[in-house]
This record gives C-alpha cells, structure tokens and sequence, in this order.
C-alpha cells in the first residue's frame, strides 16, 4: 500500500479495513488479520495497525473477542457507510459545489455524467 503524505497513516489503513469490509473480502463475523499480520502485510509498525482498529472498535466496525481476535461487527457495512458519507459530506461536498457555481456546471451534466460512469463500471441498477 502507498500511503499518502497528507492523513495520517492510521486513518488510511482504517480507510482500507473499510473498503474491504464494504467490498465483502472481510464478511461480517469473519475475524480479522491480527495487529501483527496487518503490519507485516502493510509494512507499518503494529502500533499504527492498533490505532486504526481501536479506531473502527470506536466506531462499532470492529469487536474483540477476548483472547480470540478482532470480527467484523454485524451492521459493520452500514457503519462504515454511514461515517464514510458524513466524511464524505463535511470534506469534499463544499468545494465541489463551489466549483459546480463558479464554473457554471448546472446539476444535469453531473447526473448525467455519474450515470454513464455508473454504467462504464457496471454498477448501474437500471
């Protein structure tokens, strides 16, 4: 993994427990790759791992299993989706509606844009 120089690396490798979980590569109950396997796989320290789990233990994506490991929570894809949109939201949303008002983009093109795309990447549900 290429880890960017603006966000701190915990929150990357969060951002990738997430994306696994909503992929479906990491199901819900299945547990997990230990603190120990993850950093050897991503070649980051275990501390860094240990935050980013502590971190999706906080927001409910993850349980411990005393002694056993850490699973994927039931409603972990809900969650993840849910705190990614609020993210998404509060990060990205005000300045792409800057742009869409300054270069006079009107919302049409940007549906229609985000249908083809859907459809390049065969995703459309239509």
């Amino acid at each position: 993994m290429e880890f960017k120089d603006n966000e701190p690396i915990y929150v990357q490798i969060a951002a990738l427990v997430c994306e696994k979980i909503i992929i479906g590569q990491w199901p819900t109950g299945q547990r997990i790759l230990s603190v120990r396997d993850l950093g050897v796989e991503l070649e980051v320290n275990p501390n860094t791992v240990m935050r980013a789990y502590d971190f999706l233990q906080t927001l409910g994506v993850l349980y411990n299993k005393r002694g056993v490991g850490l699973f994927v929570a039931d409603d972990a894809v809900e969650k993840v989706k849910a705190h990614r949109k609020q993210e998404f939201v509060a990060q990205y949303m005000p300045d792409f509606f800057k742009q869409l008002y300054l270069l006079d983009i009107p919302m049409e093109e940007i549906v229609s844009q985000y249908e083809a795309f859907k459809k390049e990447q065969g995703i459309d549900k239509n």
